[in-house]
């Protein structure tokens, strides 16, 4: 049991780091194209990054931000395979009920950690955001891009 658990933690941990690297990625081109404040999850970082750590606030510090884009997409990953124990799934045959679940999980992660937070941390809104929609679509598809990768690298681990 005890070795399960370890190897679901060690799965979970593997696969949400590089599904964050995948969704930091493809992150970039909104960071290109708005600047901090059109990543949601970078702008909040480099706001809590400033506050935890005593750092400037005004010029973008990726070390930390990604510090903490990393520790968060590892621990939600960690998360994944005990949810799939949790409803039953079996990895090895579930193929599309799993892709299905971890772009779900991409969503709830989204509206769970950055909806309710994102405008207290920033003092911008997600929804009316000063930059229009697209910051939020982008927001919302780096998610569902952290949810699939994640689904996809746990089954090909798990096998």
């Amino acid at each position: 049991m005890i070795v399960m658990v370890v190897e679901m933690i060690v799965s979970g941990l593997f696969s949400g780091m590089l599904a964050t690297t995948i969704m930091t990625l493809s992150e970039i081109p909104s960071w290109r194209k708005w600047g901090l404040l059109g990543v949601f999850e970078w702008h909040e970082n480099q706001l809590l990054s400033a506050r935890f750590f005593r750092i400037p606030s005004e010029k973008p510090n990726l070390k930390y931000i990604f510090f903490l884009h990393f520790l968060n997409g590892s621990l939600a990953g960690i998360a994944f395979p005990f949810i799939l124990l949790l409803l039953d799934i079996s990895v090895g045959s579930d193929y599309i009920y799993i892709l299905m679940l971890s772009l779900l999980y991409g969503f709830a992660l989204w509206i769970v950690t950055l909806v309710p937070i994102h405008k207290p941390i920033t003092g911008y809104p997600v929804w009316n955001h000063y930059l229009g929609h697209l910051p939020s679509i982008a927001s919302l598809m780096g998610h569902f891009i952290y949810g699939l990768v994640l689904g996809i690298v746990i089954m090909m681990i798990s096998k």
